[in-house]
């Protein structure tokens, strides 16, 4: 959105430019008819100061200008990166481009909220105040100032059209670069397993030459606009000149309309460039315009308006009921389901069953994480909205995912704001406060992407102390006893139920033992 305050600074550098133009004509004016030490300095004084004040107005609007793209730019990240978070499975094939979409495009914003949109309100109101300034002093000026505007506003509008389909052009190009870039750095041991590597960088430079003749098209077009602001301003201020010269040397060709002073004459000669400023500024980011409105477009495709906003979502108060009835999940090479069955409010629930039967894509379908093709998920008998869960779980996945940090960082991740007694809290209540205790460290551990100094037991604790330590009403476990023995296996299970008393619990399972610890069984076939 466009703030009021870089509009009116900009429209406020007009008036000072006017002010500027009256000083310099009254003081060459005093200047012509008396010596310069019978000539007050008052006037050259205003000019000094009007001169000075500009060249701050300037400098505050681009600094608020600058402020309203951040903003800009930061509620577009929230949507945009929320966007590519909250996409279903199913929709994923082109993550590297839709992640490009929420990088790359937000930055491509910068110049229309800090530059265009200001200048483009300041194009409009400040030529008509220069005009109406000029006219005071020459109205046959100021009808040549606003006779030129006519063609330049139609050249305008013509190189207006080619720019935007251009820039369009181009940032499709551009994300599908940046997106194959993406996925193939991704893919990269697979490619390199295979062979494929010439084929992979035939396709990026094939991308990139796309990029650069899509770029030139554009720049064409810049190039086109920028010719046609500069003849008409030129014209413009031509025409001018010539006819305060010829007045005041009175020798029009035709009966002078008026007659006009140096001063007035010298007054209008100054403005006649200011006339075409503010448009030849919102040329200048013209570009910005065309690229800007190409990327909001592409990020509205990625993230629209009517996306689900999880903040919106009513909040889980209370242990909830969930109902799977006839859900069927499609990956579209293979096809799961129909899953129909009940989990209790408040109730260990225990899922069971062969590997690849669905058990974890159950879970996946609560999150919003899994495509659901067919059938419905009822969350206290009402429809489970997409994403309505996320944020509102205690989660413990297959693969706990650690970041560079310490162990109490790690932790800590589901719920940031917890103190350091909650942390120590969690460790000891899932059997990490051994671990915790042997490190010199304790907390402060720490701790690598891989897990390096970690057993795979024991990352797994880290992910339940994180569920643990949400606290959530409502928790999906999905194996957490894996990689421990039968002891710790029975132990962590206990720890678990003793936390989560109350609360309804998902949990996944191959283990009988841990199955046989549940209030309530579900095998999947």
């Amino acid at each position: 959105m466009t703030s009021n305050r870089a509009f009116l600074f900009w429209l406020f550098d007009g008036v000072l430019a006017i002010a500027v133009a009256a000083a310099l004509a009254f003081v060459v004016s005093r200047l012509v008819d008396r010596p310069l030490h019978q000539t007050t300095l008052l006037p050259l004084l205003l000019l000094v100061i009007a001169g000075l004040c500009r060249g701050a107005v300037q400098v505050l609007a681009t600094s608020a200008g600058g402020g309203d793209a951040a903003r800009a730019k930061q509620s577009w990240r929230l949507r945009a990166f929320g966007a590519v978070l909250r996409a279903p499975a199913g929709s994923r094939a082109m993550l590297g481009e839709q992640t490009a979409d929420a990088t790359d495009r937000i930055e491509d914003l910068d110049g229309y909220h800090a530059r265009f949109r200001p200048l483009r309100l300041a194009a409009v109101a400040t030529p008509l105040m220069v005009a109406i300034a000029a006219a005071l002093a020459s109205w046959v000026a100021a009808t040549i100032l606003l006779v030129t505007l006519v063609p330049f506003a139609v050249g305008m509008a013509l190189a207006g059209t080619a720019a935007a389909c251009a820039a369009a052009r181009q940032l499709e190009a551009l994300s599908r670069l940046s997106g194959l870039f993406i996925d193939r750095v991704r893919a990269l041991p697979i490619i390199v397993g295979f062979g494929a590597q010439d084929r992979v960088v035939r396709q990026l430079a094939g991308a990139t030459q796309d990029v650069a003749q899509r770029t030139i098209a554009v720049l064409r077009v810049a190039f086109l606009s920028s010719a046609v602001m500069e003849f008409f301003a030129a014209l413009s201020v031509a025409l001018v000149a010539v006819y305060c010269g010829f007045n005041l040397l009175r020798l029009l060709p035709f009966p002078a309309p008026e007659s006009l002073t140096l001063g007035r004459a010298l007054f209008v000669l100054v403005l006649a460039p200011e006339f075409y400023l503010p448009m030849r500024r919102m040329a200048t980011a013209y570009h910005d315009k065309q690229i800007g409105e190409a990327a909001m477009e592409r990020l509205l495709h990625l993230a629209p308006l009517t996306a689900v906003d999880v903040t919106e979502v009513t909040r889980l108060v209370y242990p909830p009921r969930l109902q799977f009835s006839a859900v069927e999940i499609d990956y579209g090479d293979r096809r799961i389901g129909p899953f129909t069955l009940d989990v209790p409010a408040g109730k260990v629930t225990v899922l069971s069953g062969a590997s690849g039967v669905g058990k974890s894509s159950l879970l996946n379908a609560l999150l919003g994480l899994a495509p659901v093709s067919g059938g419905e998920i009822l969350i206290d008998g009402a429809p489970l909205a997409q994403a309505q869960l996320q944020g509102q779980v205690s989660w413990a996945g297959q693969a706990t995912t650690l970041l560079p940090g310490t162990l109490g960082d790690n932790i800590r991740l589901s719920r940031p704001e917890a103190s350091d007694a909650a942390v120590a809290s969690a460790v000891s209540r899932v059997g990490l406060a051994t671990l915790v205790s042997g490190r010199s460290a304790g907390l402060d551990t720490p701790i690598d992407p891989h897990g390096s100094g970690l057993s795979g037991g024991e990352r797994r604790r880290v992910g339940v102390a994180r569920a643990v330590l949400r606290a959530a009403p409502l928790w999906l476990l999905d194996e957490p006893t894996a990689d421990l023995d039968a002891a710790s296996a029975t132990e962590l299970i206990a720890l678990i139920r003793t936390s989560a008393e109350g609360r309804t619990v998902v949990l996944v399972t191959h283990d009988p033992a841990v199955a046989a610890l549940a209030d309530h069984h579900v095998a999947i076939a």
